[in-house]
């Protein structure tokens, strides 16, 4: 049966806010348990939400934009930009995963960052 035009098809829309929700809670760098554990909830509550498998009520919806400093609006997808730049998420989100690094490894990633660096500024 097809759909008609101009409706709205609720399990791409609950796919779209689940990878929404996957995209925010990472660049809030935050593991699914540590998600669960801030709202009170369980982590599959969090893991099957992410997978598009639950509905998220409209309580929810927000306790998660809060949690992650994303608006409503970007969850669901009515805006395509998040409140704060992408870019300096995935700046902050590199600097937690780099304290994760042993001393030694971090070194050695942070010199091969100053060569990047070095050899776009010459050209």
């Amino acid at each position: 049966m097809t759909e008609p035009p101009g409706s709205i098809d609720l399990d791409e829309t609950r796919l779209a806010i689940a990878n929404r929700l996957r995209t925010a809670r990472q660049m809030a760098g935050l593991s699914q348990g540590q998600v669960a554990r801030m709202l009170g909830m369980h982590r599959p509550t969090v893991s099957e939400a992410e997978a598009g498998r639950r509905k998220v009520p409209a309580e929810e919806l927000a306790t998660f934009a809060r949690l992650y400093r994303v608006s409503i609006a970007w969850l669901v997808g009515e805006v395509t930009t998040v409140d704060e730049s992408t870019e300096g998420k995935n700046i902050i989100l590199a600097a937690r995963e780099l304290k994760k690094l042993k001393p030694e490894d971090r070194r050695k990633l942070l010199e091969i960052l100053s060569a990047l660096v070095e050899r776009t500024d010459r050209g």
